[in-house]
């Protein structure tokens, strides 16, 4: 069996005790302690404890999306469906650390920086599926808006996510914007 590289335990480690205290609770020596590696190791990955935060951030699962796997031609709605399945299913595989580092967003610059990078992407994302998805809706809709509008839904509910205590209303919520969105696309709203 392969032992596990020393800054991933301590980027582990981290994530757990974050998790469980908080970041400003947890200080660097328990870290190091849980990862099982000298504290100067700790500080030899990451100078400063913050840019253990912004290692995290680059844990998330990468939304780079197989098109081919979620574009229906011809089906804005299919389309969108399916990439919202997909981000919903890796969102699940990384509940913990998503949840961690949206709370950790509100005090630290450099974690909500990167959030806000991975949001961009995300818009791109659902704007690459749009067009893909629904040749008459390029030149007659604001799709530039459609997709900034869906990766606010859906940041939001991956944002909240800890909280749901149903997460069925959740995913109905999101059905009815992404059909909302489908149907303003597919009317022209927002034509230039």
């Amino acid at each position: 069996m392969e032992e596990v590289p020393a800054r991933e335990r301590i980027l582990t480690a981290a994530e757990e005790l974050f998790a469980e205290t908080g970041f400003e609770a947890t200080p660097t020596s328990r870290i190091a302690e849980r990862a099982g590696v000298p504290k100067g190791l700790v500080h030899y990955y990451f100078k400063r404890k913050p840019d253990l935060l912004v290692a995290l951030v680059e844990r998330l699962p990468d939304e780079r999306i197989d098109m081919s796997g979620v574009v229906v031609d011809g089906d804005v709605a299919a389309s969108l469906r399916a990439l919202l399945a997909e981000l919903d299913r890796r969102r699940e595989e990384s509940l913990m650390l998503s949840n961690l580092l949206y709370r950790e967003a509100d005090t630290h610059h450099t974690v909500r920086d990167a959030l806000q990078d991975r949001f961009r992407e995300l818009v791109g994302l659902i704007r690459k599926v749009i067009m893909a998805a629904g040749s008459a809706v390029q030149c007659k809709a604001d799709v530039d808006s459609a997709a900034e509008l869906l990766a606010l839904a859906v940041s939001y509910q991956h944002s909240v996510a800890r909280h749901a205590t149903e997460p069925e209303l959740g995913r109905v919520t999101m059905e009815r914007e992404l059909a909302f969105i489908s149907d303003a696309l597919s009317l022209g709203a927002g034509a230039p």
